[in-house]
């Protein structure tokens, strides 16, 4: 039997904990936070770990609600661009409709495939294909992020090939910019630091030419929308390599501002009035400037979400727990392992949280933010693809002041490893993220 610290707070902060907690047992117990949701368009779901079975169903738990009850138009992930289409146009039961949710998940294949080849997000798609052959909708599901620069480019040119043959040759042109590295971004990263040249003006001439194609080159649904999209990743992605061997903020910055430009950009595609539900980390969507991260010049999804759409309705709800177990890795791009996660140490939130409620707890937080444990200063555990449980401590808490950081929060208290859908190899030129410890 596992013996959890006593864990030191205040009484006053304690009933503060106590007085916003609502156990969670089921569905039902999430009515505080779709109540609080109201009319806003973006609901913003974080994790504290990319390896949790646990934040990834009650996401789709809360999600599932959204799209139901709230007319939600669609989720947008921390994952690649080109290998969400895939799912997307699976759950809109435009292509690959002989094919199951295992096997559409199973092609992820860039390092940590983790993330969304896994069962909990088997279970959510299966779902949202059944939602909408039911109700006859496309809420749809894609990806935020900015790694995927060779398969993006190879998306464009297949599109190019096929639709507008005039423009092949910028493209190539990029392609022929990027052939001495041999798909390696590393590598790509590394020449564009040690040699002033770099592939920058051969994107940024494809992207210019991608914007002045005519509408409607295709008649499949959103592939023009798609190829112009795959255009912008590869723009946010050599600027993300080319910035991240700085080792400063420049990279993180790049990456996130891509991540909030993308989801601009599908707000505007899906129309007037459309709902958004993002999946990220805690450290993307919780406000940055309610952490360290702003004292490092980092700015963040969540942070640049409230600054541009505050007025239509924001709400950032983020997740964690006090200790149980994770699915993550030794080092950057090693084999997956299901790791302890050890309880949490006192003057933490996680700690003060299982002190108050150990149980799982919606907690939604009220208008007025100035009382003790709302304003306060603590570390908040952030486990990222990389994680080294006995020594957490050194990186793992990123000092937050709750009541700025998020608009609700969701403490599970005791966690499970989520369930991969199949082992990986050893991948020695993952792409390395950049705070902190991979998230």
């Amino acid at each position: 039997m596992t013996v959890l610290r006593s864990t030191p707070g205040s009484v006053e902060e304690l009933e503060e904990i106590r007085g916003l907690a609502t156990p969670l047992g089921d569905v039902a117990d999430l009515d505080r936070l779709i109540d609080h949701v109201g009319d806003a368009r973006y609901v913003l779901l974080g994790e504290a770990s990319h390896g949790t079975a646990d934040f990834y169903r009650w996401r789709a738990a809360i999600t599932r609600r959204l799209i139901e009850e709230k007319g939600f138009s669609f989720v947008a992930v921390e994952g690649d661009w080109p290998d969400c289409a895939r799912v997307n146009r699976w759950v809109k039961g435009r292509a690959e409709q002989d094919r199951s949710a295992r096997d559409v998940l199973w092609e992820f294949e860039r390092w940590p495939t983790w993330m969304w080849a896994n069962e909990e997000v088997v279970a959510f798609a299966g779902w949202l294909r059944d939602h909408n052959r039911r109700e006859g909708t496309a809420v749809g599901f894609y990806g935020l992020d900015v790694y995927s620069l060779w398969e993006s480019l190879e998306a464009v040119l297949g599109y190019l090939r096929e639709h507008q043959p005039d423009y092949v040759p910028t493209a190539l042109e990029a392609c022929r910019c990027f052939e001495p590295f041999r798909g390696d971004s590393q590598e790509y990263a590394w020449a564009t630091r040690m040699v002033p040249v770099s592939c920058e003006d051969e994107v940024v001439e494809l992207l210019r030419r991608m914007h002045e194609l005519p509408p409607g080159a295709s008649d499949v649904d959103e592939a023009d929308f798609d190829a112009l999209q795959n255009a912008e990743v590869v723009v946010g992605a050599e600027r993300y390599y080319r910035t991240m061997v700085r080792s400063d903020s420049s990279s993180w910055n790049v990456r996130d501002c891509h991540m909030a430009d993308t989801l601009d950009r599908l707000v505007a595609h899906h129309g007037a009035g459309a709902k958004a539900v993002v999946w990220e980390h805690n450290t993307h969507i919780g406000d940055a400037r309610a952490t360290d991260m702003a004292m490092a010049g980092m700015v963040n999804v969540g942070q640049l979400v409230r600054d541009r759409h505050g007025d239509e309705g924001v709400v950032l709800v983020g997740f964690g727990a006090h200790h149980g177990s994770v699915i993550a890795a030794g080092t950057w791009g090693a084999p997956m392992r299901r790791m302890p996660v050890p309880p949490a140490p006192p003057d933490t939130h996680e700690a003060l949280l299982h002190e108050a409620c150990p149980h799982p707890s919606l907690l939604v937080f009220p208008e007025r933010r100035d009382t003790p444990w709302l304003r306060a200063r603590r570390g908040h555990r952030a486990i990222g693809v990389v994680y080294h449980p006995h020594a957490e401590r050194r990186g793992n808490w990123v000092p937050t002041v709750m009541g700025r950081r998020y608009d609700a929060f969701v403490h599970l208290d005791d966690s499970e490893a989520l369930h991969p859908l199949h082992l990986e190899a050893a991948q020695l030129h993952a792409e390395q993220e950049t705070y902190p410890w991979g998230t």
